[in-house]
């Protein structure tokens, strides 16, 4: 480290969980953060897309997520770990790291576990894109896949929303019924992805596929789903019959064209940023059959960030 320059602050996962900020604080600053981005130059948010390293010995991927947001006065650069098939169950699959640096002169400021923020911001994204496209008098949510995103978001949607049943499918059932057995509300177990989403209001999908698992025939007209995984533009979540049915919500038009299979393998055609409906310049059509592919963008990692680190300065 430079001489005068103090050492960046180190904060392990247990940290930016202790300092998290709480679904009150976080929604409100990301949907501004989404605002932002949608809003062009004067939003004030410089985020290039992510670029993307094949590490195809290994069949990895690292991705670098730059972001600067001028009105949060905040620049990181998130470090993020992806790997299809790992020999070690113990090891994730995700892994991240964001560094926060001050925009004022790139001195770096702390470097911390970035498997909590991504998890947390992203559904926390989600439960706005839910809040603004859902049908009305929702009842029954659906989540399909039972790692750490359904965790996050079963817990964010618990917390926002009053849903009165809920559901779960993964690929290895005995996954699914612990994810069950390990959440406070009754969860019910599902055999099969039809079965999981036959009526259901709201379906989030989290998993590992590459290929379609969530066909449009099974899916109620005016469901909203939220699109999660799939984060190749040769990975599939939805078919082609769910992507050109549905009225098609993106957080951002550029990533979406250059990294989503879904979009880009169904030809679907985007109808709007999640930003532009916060800003009110696109209609929610919560009437219609939605989809709000998420791919996840480095400015709520950025606002996530700075809000962890202001907390732990405001404790310290």
């Amino acid at each position: 480290m430079s001489r005068g320059v103090p050492p960046p602050l180190l904060l392990g996962a247990e940290e930016v969980q202790k300092h998290f900020p709480p679904a009150s604080l976080l929604v409100p600053a990301l949907e501004a953060a989404l605002a932002n981005f949608s809003s062009g130059p004067e939003g004030g948010v410089v985020q290039p897309v992510r670029a993307v390293v094949p590490i195809q010995k290994y069949s990895g991927f690292l991705g670098v997520m730059p972001a600067y947001s001028e009105k949060d006065d905040a620049l990181t650069t998130k470090l993020v770990t992806f790997y299809e098939h790992l020999k070690d169950p113990s090891v994730p699959s995700h892994q991240a790291t964001v560094l926060l640096l001050d925009p004022a002169n790139g001195t770096l400021k702390a470097v911390m576990d970035g498997g909590v923020i991504t998890a947390k911001r992203t559904a926390a994204v989600s439960a706005i894109a839910t809040k603004f496209l859902m049908p009305a008098a929702s009842e029954v949510l659906c989540i399909l896949g039972a790692g750490v995103q359904a965790q996050s978001h079963y817990e964010i949607f618990m917390e926002l929303f009053s849903f009165k049943e809920v559901r779960i499918w993964n690929r290895t059932k005995q996954n699914a019924e612990k994810f069950a057995h390990s959440v406070a509300g009754q969860v019910q177990v599902c055999p099969t992805v039809q079965e999981a989403v036959a009526g259901a209001d709201v379906i989030i999908t989290v998993t590992m596929a590459t290929k379609p698992i969530l066909y449009g025939e099974w899916v109620k007209p005016g469901a909203h789903i939220n699109a999660v995984g799939a984060s190749r533009p040769d990975w599939r979540e939805l078919d082609d019959d769910m992507m050109r049915s549905s009225v098609l919500y993106v957080d951002s038009k550029e990533a979406a064209m250059h990294e989503s299979g879904d979009v880009i393998l169904s030809g679907a055609k985007i109808y709007a940023e999640l930003g532009e409906v916060v800003l009110g310049t696109k209609p929610a059509l919560r009437e219609k059959t939605t989809v709000f592919k998420s791919l996840g963008m480095a400015v709520e990692d950025t606002v996530s960030a700075k809000m962890v680190f202001d907390s732990w300065l405001a404790g310290s």
